[in-house]
């Protein structure tokens, strides 16, 4: 293996192990020129000459592979060499092989010290394989076959492991890579190299016995054996260089940036063979720098670096070219020109990088800004206080773990005459006064306590791990004091007084039992004129076990108990999962799962109608927003109330629904309930028309079981009708309910329409669906009502190993051609649920 010149930065530190290999050389030489046989006349001169032409050419037809920024090239030298020894004494071998590679370098720019060392190792290696001939008793006259073999298989194994222990070490030295990973790194392309050049060695020697004009012969096969090494070679670095670029960019596959960052310099660094990657987001301000074990520098742009070289710079752009996140270099020790392949390697990789940089950018823009939400929607946006859902999960959290720490207690605190400070003074005054009631509580308050703001001028606070029950009278007080004191409030000094009442946890209900009992508690002494009251099971009089679910309702909205499932809609025919249908549910702290028909009604005549429906649409795109970063991007149907079609405000508050959470308007279906009032009001009209035109999808429900379906399709602009499941259970034994939904297809494909079948329970019906023409279904055939999280392992998981699908296909892949769209009358119509 000789060096060329790519590399001089590292010369003084090779020298030592250098001048060894030169010294033990020189010695080798000296015996060999002590040892010379006499030669005379015009066979020493061919002798000589062909020994020296040999090795010089062997030296020459080389493999050219680059490690950082020095060429490597594997040579023929070695079989050269044993070739020589099987027809000439060893002392004149080693001497005609110094001879030779001098010759053959000279020509070159190698450094003096690269010369050096290649005409001396392969001096030790001619020395080392002639030796082992001769301890062999190798003679060239030798008529046994076995005994010629064996001599010079030993001899060539010799010269290659000493080429190897000599070499290796100078390579690891110059380019900072360990032995290991070198002497591993393509080790059967080298073994079987070293096999096919032993088998021309041991061909070369027999046919010397046999004639020695056979020779002719071994120049052509020696070339096209090399021309074949060399090609593979090429084949094996392109192929390891291509898995290597995909190993990359799918480890650049995460989502923090300073992940991205260190996976980016140090496969860089190992793809590319670099000394050092350098990589500059522009935008940060940032550089990091290191090479293929860890990052060197990660801080401002301006430092210099330590590596002095070739530096190759590329942008970080994507494909486009209309995005720029900063550069990416790749510097080397010493001079290095890229190849055509690896040019085109790290503009590949440069674009992943920008593309893996950017989603990892915007990855931790919205865990800013989610956590920003996370922080807003526990805390009251006035006083930086908890608000009552912060206050409901830390005190049922602590409740959960009470045994340990002692005694809870909650305080509540109204402020009163506070409804004055804003009539006379104006609600600015108002605030004021409530920000610093806060902040006196927060200072009065210790460590461990939390302090919220329930709304209007009702505060509480959490008093966690007290040692006795009257402990908590004696903090409550304390509190209350701290409002004692007059309010400056512009120039105004005011003063309010409040009433506070006390409650311990009690053994059952959780927080909502003891922000119940406190505020029992809260009106005991307003009413009786005290500063502070205790709770006294005695004198509250309510009865929690007759409170209807509908006086338990704004509680519920507050406390966030409506929960969502999602049933999938599927297609018949793939089984792939093409929609999730919304669900709602309440979860009754003291009852359990509330079916929603027992609470819907109540619901709509309560008057928190928009806020249930906004928490509900808000779960059901969280959902969407989760399983379409999952890489399924399944639309989200919620089923629409009439009352809220009622309400000229519920087409906006959609929109800014979608916008919040950042989801196209076609990935959201509304499914409206089959209603006289739908098709009677103006308003109706005009906010489904709005909504329709937003992009947002809209959906018939139960389609076939009201009075005026046809009269519906005529006002509303829908998107897709849904068969309601009576049909769909009894279309096998009622005629009646196949030719309904039979018609029900064919209207659907008259006016461009997606039609959903509801209540598929059975794959006989799944398949007579299909056969009618119904091209998706729901129903507890592919899956109940699921959590989103559940629903997405289901989606992962997939049925038969298909991701995104609940069912077996009907037909194999490729057997059912579905003609192309029509155009309705109905612009963009036909409802499916597939990305557009």
């Amino acid at each position: 293996m000789a060096p060329q010149q790519r590399q001089t930065g590292t010369d003084r530190r090779l020298r030592p192990l250098v001048g060894l290999v030169v010294v033990s050389a020189g010695l080798t030489g000296a015996v060999a020129a002590a040892h010379l046989p006499s030669y005379g006349g015009r066979e020493a001169t061919i002798v000589w000459a062909t020994l020296i032409s040999l090795v010089a050419v062997a030296f020459t037809v080389t493999v050219r592979i680059r490690i950082r920024s020095t060429n490597h090239e594997i040579a023929w030298t070695e079989t050269a060499i044993v070739i020589g020894l099987a027809v000439a004494p060893t002392p004149v071998v080693i001497l005609a092989t110094g001879l030779g590679i001098a010759i053959a370098t000279t020509p070159t720019r190698l450094t003096s010290l690269k010369r050096v060392f290649g005409i001396s190792k392969n001096m030790l290696v001619a020395g080392g394989a002639g030796l082992v001939l001769e301890i062999l008793e190798w003679t060239p006259n030798n008529p046994d076959v076995a005994q010629t073999v064996i001599p010079i298989a030993a001899a060539y194994l010799t010269a290659v492991l000493l080429d190897e222990i000599i070499t290796l070490p100078v390579i690891a030295m110059a380019t900072g890579i360990s032995l290991r990973k070198l002497f591993r790194d393509d080790w059967d392309l080298r073994l079987t190299a070293a096999l096919t050049r032993l088998l021309v060695i041991v061909g070369t020697v027999l046919t010397i016995k046999i004639d020695i004009r056979l020779l002719l012969a071994v120049p052509p096969l020696v070339l096209s054996l090399h021309l074949l090494y060399s090609s593979r070679v090429r084949t094996r670095t392109e192929q390891q260089a291509w898995q290597r670029l995909a190993q990359t960019t799918d480890a650049l596959n995460v989502v923090e940036l300073d992940d991205v960052l260190t996976t980016a310099v140090t496969r860089a660094a190992e793809l590319f063979s670099a000394d050092e990657v350098e990589i500059e987001l522009r935008e940060d301000g940032r550089v990091v720098r290191g090479s293929t074990e860890t990052l060197t520098y990660d801080g401002p742009i301006g430092e210099p670096t330590e590596v002095h070289g070739a530096t190759v710079p590329v942008r970080l752009e994507g494909h486009d070219k209309t995005v720029d996140v900063g550069m990416l270099r790749l510097r080397f020790r010493g001079p290095v020109r890229l190849s055509e392949r690896e040019r085109y390697t790290l503009h590949t990789f440069a674009s992943a990088l920008c593309t893996a940089v950017r989603n990892a950018q915007a990855y931790a823009e919205l865990a800013r800004v989610a956590q920003a939400h996370a922080h807003a929607a526990a805390h009251d946006a006035l006083t930086g206080l908890a608000n009552r859902r912060h206050l409901l999960e830390e005190g049922n959290e602590q409740l959960h773990h009470r045994h340990a720490d002692g005694i809870t207690a909650l305080v509540l605190i109204d402020l009163n005459h506070f409804k004055e400070v804003n009539d006379t003074l104006g609600h600015a005054a108002g605030d004021q006064m409530l920000m610093q009631v806060a902040e006196r509580l927060r200072a009065a308050a210790r460590a461990d306590d939390l302090v919220a703001r329930l709304g209007g001028d009702e505060f509480a606070v959490l008093l966690r791990a007290l040692p006795a029950p009257a402990v908590a009278a004696h903090r409550a007080d304390t509190l209350l004091a701290a409002l004692h004191e007059p309010f400056d409030i512009d120039g105004m000094r005011i003063s309010v007084e409040a009433s506070g009442g006390i409650a311990v946890a009690p053994a059952t209900g959780g927080m909502v039992e003891l922000l119940r009992r406190a505020d029992v508690a809260m009106y005991q002494a307003k009413r009786s004129g005290n500063r502070i009251a205790t709770y006294a099971p005695a004198r509250d009089t309510a009865d929690i076990g007759r409170l209807t679910l509908g006086g338990e309702l704004p509680r519920a909205v507050a406390d966030q108990e409506f929960t969502v499932n999602f049933q999938p809609i599927v297609d018949l025919g793939t089984g792939e999962v093409i929609a999730a249908e919304a669900l709602a549910r309440w979860r009754h702290p003291t009852h359990g799962m509330i079916d929603p028909l027992r609470f819907l009604e109540a619901v709509e005549r309560s008057g928190l109608l928009p806020a249930f429906a906004e928490a509900i649409l808000d779960q059901a795109l969280v959902a969407a927003g989760t399983w379409r970063d999952a890489g399924f991007d399944v639309p989200v149907a919620v089923n629409v109330s009439p009352r809220s079609l009622l309400d000229a405000r519920f087409p906006g508050s959609v929109l800014a629904r979608l916008r919040a959470h950042d989801l196209p308007p076609d990935r959201l279906v509304l499914e409206l309930t089959e209603t006289l009032t739908l098709s009677q009001l103006d308003v109706v009209d005009q906010g489904l028309t709005r909504l329709r035109d937003a992009g947002i999808r809209l959906a018939l429900d139960d389609f076939g079981t009201g009075y005026s379906s046809l009269s519906l399709l005529s006002r509303i602009p829908v998107h897709e009708l849904k068969i309601d499941r009576s049909f769909v259970t009894a279309m096998e034994s009622a005629t009646e309910a196949a030719a309904i939904i039979r018609s029900t297809l064919d209207l659907g494909r008259s006016l461009n329409l997606a039609v959903v079948a509801e209540g598929v329970e059975r794959e006989a019906q799944r398949r007579a669906l299909w056969e009618l023409g119904c091209t998706a279904g729901q129903g507890h055939l592919f899956a109940r009502p699921l959590a989103a999280g559940t629903l997405l392992a289901a989606l992962q998981r997939g049925a038969g190993g298909r991701p995104g699908s609940l069912a077996a296909p009907l037909h194999d892949a490729g057997a059912v051609v579905r003609l192309p769209k029509g155009k309705g009358r109905r612009q963009g119509g036909r409802g499916h649920h597939r990305p557009a």
